[in-house]
């Protein structure tokens, strides 16, 4: 398997390059973020408490792309936290820019990347823009979250749909609103393995346990078609199929999902041994989890250890974040 499938199923603001947000550049993002209204005392009726324990991170399988860091394999201590139980939803998303009037990023630029299977014929025949060696991301005005596949579409039907076109910073700012934060990669790696170790998968090694699919991903010949055996094309409901261990839905597959940490194929080489917190910077952040385009044959990032990444203005159909709490101030 080549590294170079790394952008099949997610891809950033610098593939195409062009203008900044279309308002005022001079509004930084971090002084919108200040300006953000924040909930003192967060609710975690809907999360699940993750007991403090110690996992091994990482993975050496051969299903890897040792490109990307997944290992070297390392044992970690982590203390307890509450995760949300599903990710973030367009309702739930939608009660934020009610509350407080946040404009995404995918709307301050004008534009996101949608799939190209999922863009109306007329939308599509206003794409002039597609990065450079994945054509089936095209760029399309007017897409962000209330509009995923561009102006022409609506949610109807999907409240309960995981939030897609939130870049990183939008996200940090629906979690400054909130009382969260996102996840270190430590909390979702040790979190979406359920108390497994060493698993490929939230459930167990075999991807489809008795013929039954348990997460959201591509079926079919990617990018043409998508048989959609699994049940969904496109995004699923957040609640769909079985929860892991810790009780924890779709932790693969569906929607990459925004950590906290920047990313570093030799963050592990470095990694501190109890909660770590990822390199002091970078450019990109992580991403995990995989989405309903992830495919065996190209990305196949839906494994439990797998790693992704992407700047934090970057935003697209199959990108979306569930939030953390500490368990102790």
């Amino acid at each position: 398997m080549e590294n170079e499938h790394s952008s099949c199923c997610s891809t950033g603001r610098a593939a195409v390059g062009g203008d900044g947000p279309t308002d005022d550049t001079s509004v930084t993002f971090s002084s919108r973020l200040r300006r953000t209204p924040v909930e003192e005392t967060p609710d975690t009726s809907g999360m699940v408490y993750i007991p403090e324990g110690s996992f091994l991170m990482g993975t050496n399988d051969r299903e890897g792309f040792p490109a990307d860091g997944e290992g070297p394999v390392h044992p970690v201590q982590m203390s307890g936290f509450y995760m949300d139980r599903y990710a973030v939803t367009n309702d739930e998303f939608a009660r934020f820019v009610r509350a407080t009037g946040y404009a995404t990023e995918a709307e301050r630029f004008g534009w996101s990347f949608v799939f190209h299977l999922f863009v109306s014929p007329a939308t599509a025949a206003l794409v002039t823009k597609t990065p450079a060696g994945t054509p089936w991301w095209l760029v399309v005005d007017g897409a962000y979250w209330a509009h995923p596949e561009g102006p022409d579409s609506n949610l109807d039907g999907r409240g309960d749909h995981p939030v897609v076109h939130v870049s990183w910073n939008d996200a940090m700012a629906y979690c400054r609103w909130s009382g969260k934060r996102l996840p270190t990669e430590a909390e979702w790696e040790y979190a979406a393995r359920g108390g497994l170790q060493q698993k490929r998968y939230p459930w167990g090694d075999e991807l489809k346990p008795g013929g039954e699919h348990r997460c959201n991903i591509w079926q079919g010949k990617f990018p043409i078609k998508d048989h959609a055996s699994d049940g969904y094309s496109g995004t699923a409901p957040v609640d769909s199929y079985k929860p892991n261990g810790y009780g924890l839905y779709n932790m693969a597959g569906n929607v990459w999902e925004w950590c906290g940490d920047w990313f570093h194929p030799a963050a592990y080489a470095n990694s501190e041994k109890a909660n770590p917190q990822g390199p002091g910077q970078g450019t990109e952040r992580v991403m995990r989890g995989g989405s309903y385009l992830c495919h065996s044959s190209y990305c196949n990032r839906y494994r439990v250890a797998a790693r992704n990444k992407n700047t934090p203005d970057s935003s697209s159909g199959n990108i979306g974040f569930r939030c953390v709490v500490s368990a102790t101030p």
